[in-house]
């Protein structure tokens, strides 16, 4: 029988990834809890500012929206998101996350199954100089 055990993580206990931009902290992971079959984390956005594009060959990603307002931009196509409203992302969809509103926003972000290693579970495609604000 395999032992199930849970793991209590706070945000503000996890140090925020900020390489591409926003505030990425990843809650529940690998590193954190062990899981197996994905992750789940916050980003937190100030007014104006992104998530660098990128995609995920391997995992579908679910956002939520918990406070103030984003524009996701699918292939380029823009979604906005208001408070309260959630986004799925289909795996190999280039995304990136603006907050175009006037507040910060937070959005809290799941992603299944893992990539077989970490670094195959997110692929790039801006250049270092095209991240940052909007």
């Amino acid at each position: 029988m395999t032992e199930i055990t849970s793991g209590l993580v706070a945000a503000r206990n996890i140090t925020p990834d900020r390489r591409r931009g926003g505030e990425l902290r990843v809650l529940l992971g690998p590193r954190t809890v062990g899981s197996t079959s994905g992750f789940m984390g916050v980003a937190a956005l100030r007014p104006g500012e992104r998530i660098a594009e990128h995609y995920h060959p391997y995992s579908e990603e679910f956002l939520y929206v918990a406070r103030g307002a984003i524009t996701v931009d699918l292939d380029d196509e823009p979604v906005p998101l208001a408070a309260g409203e959630a986004l799925f992302v289909p795996r190999n969809v280039r995304h990136r996350l603006r907050n175009t509103g006037d507040e910060p926003a937070e959005v809290v972000f799941h992603l299944g199954p893992l990539a077989p290693r970490p670094e195959l579970g997110h692929v790039d495609t801006e250049l270092v100089e095209q991240r940052g604000a909007s």
